[in-house]
């Protein structure tokens, strides 16, 4: 049985093997009809491009060789001229024209080409992609035959990423905020480079997720988070009533809520720090035991019923000498409970519980800023910021639950003897 066992595994490796030298003439086909068709298609697109040229040139100085007496421009030959072309900068002859008062004359469709200019928006799509400025050029298709190129160096892709990337900035954080009706802020931070970058994330009446600011400091201190608060209602953002600020339990960012806020700020702690908080306190035997006991506490949908199923686990622990752990899940309890004083629906429920939508988003901005190896400047870490969290705007969808927010605005705006009821008053 051993034997034909191996003769069966020697027969499937021959014939893999066999499919495989198959195969390989399969590819390189592939791969040279690849190659021969995008240097057609650049042949086409160059013989287009000059035959436009020639188009335009026909219409302000008439068909070379013939004389236009009423014509306002005439042919003085043809110059170099620099277009865009695959992500890079391609030279390229074109006819000369010259006015018949003095002065060169310049082809509308030159100017178009020039005005419409796509290699800075191609340098922040590979750079967004995870291509380096040192592997720009390599990510390119390659360059027209006999066509001189330039633009797609290291040095050339980082002067184009700088612009763009400083004009994406400058558009973001100054955008106004006058128009939102804000119902939920959720705020965090993550480290770069010894800096602390701090992000706001906003949630609409509408259910649609919005990235409010950022700001970027030393550490993730309570004057940093005062200073990005002070920001967004200097850009115009409106606080007509409670808001529900969902955080980690960061002291720089409670204590700046309290100072900018004050009382219409209604802090909920995020649940699942709580519960990270809480383990690393504990040995692994009894993890299991005191991470259901959380989750059942939070998912009771009850605040008063959650309350004493944790007031219940803080004395289980204080019997059995966990009195650090015990000391943790004490420490801000009431505020893990303040969105089970809502009458919510489960699905937006348990989304409030916790900051996973802003933890998403500076997942995005690690993704972005992983390829950095060298950090010059704090500006540089701002840029980059900025622009993860621009591009993970554009792929936002509503927040789960969101036909249940009406439910979530009458409870801040119409119930606020219910939400400021504490564990004295229940």
């Amino acid at each position: 049985m051993r034997n034909r066992a191996e003769g069966t595994e020697a027969k499937q490796a021959g014939a893999i093997a066999g499919m495989g030298q198959l195969l390989l003439p399969m590819i390189a086909g592939i791969a040279r009809s690849k190659q021969a068709l995008l240097e057609w298609v650049h042949q086409v697109g160059l013989a287009v491009l000059a035959e436009v040229f020639e188009h335009e040139a026909e219409k302000l100085a008439g068909r070379k060789g013939k004389h236009h007496a009423a014509r306002l421009h005439y042919r003085w030959g043809s110059i170099w001229s620099e277009l865009p072309f695959g992500g890079r900068r391609i030279r390229l002859r074109r006819p000369r024209l010259r006015g018949r008062l003095g002065g060169e004359a310049q082809l509308p469709c030159l100017e178009q080409f020039r005005a419409a200019d796509p290699v800075p928006v191609k340098v922040l799509n590979q750079m967004l992609l995870g291509v380096s400025t040192r592997g720009y050029q390599k990510s390119l298709d390659p360059a027209p035959a006999g066509i001189t190129a330039r633009g797609a160096s290291k040095s050339a892709a980082s002067r184009h990423l700088v612009a763009r990337m400083t004009e994406k900035m400058r558009s973001f954080l100054t955008r106004r905020l006058d128009e939102l009706d804000l119902l939920v802020l959720m705020l965090d931070g993550l480290q770069i480079a010894r800096h602390t970058v701090v992000v706001a994330l906003g949630i609409l009446s509408d259910g649609r997720k919005v990235v409010l600011g950022l700001w970027q400091g030393s550490t993730e201190n309570a004057p940093l988070c005062t200073a990005l608060l002070q920001d967004l209602l200097e850009r115009g953002l409106k606080i007509n009533g409670r808001v529900l600020c969902v955080i980690d339990g960061g002291r720089g960012l409670r204590k700046a809520l309290a100072d900018v806020l004050g009382d219409l700020a209604l802090v909920q702690r995020c649940t699942l720090h709580k519960r990270r908080n809480l383990l690393a306190h504990l040995p692994q035997s009894r993890h299991a035991y005191v991470a259901r006991a959380l989750s059942e506490a939070w998912a009771s949908g009850c605040a008063e019923l959650a309350r004493r199923r944790l007031k219940t686990l803080v004395g289980w622990l204080e019997r059995n000498g966990e009195d650090g752990a015990a000391a943790s899940l004490r420490e801000g309890l009431e505020e893990t409970l303040t969105v089970l004083k809502f009458d919510l629906p489960a699905s937006l429920r348990g989304f409030l519980l916790t900051t996973n939508a802003v933890e998403n988003l500076i997942g995005s901005v690690r993704r972005v800023t992983r390829n950095v190896t060298r950090w010059r400047s704090g500006d540089m870490i701002a840029r980059w910021s900025a622009l993860g969290v621009f591009h993970a705007e554009q792929h936002f969808r509503r927040v789960r639950g969101y036909r249940y927010m009406p439910l979530l605005a009458r409870a801040l705006h119409h119930d606020a003897a219910k939400i400021d009821q504490t564990e004295e008053a229940a």
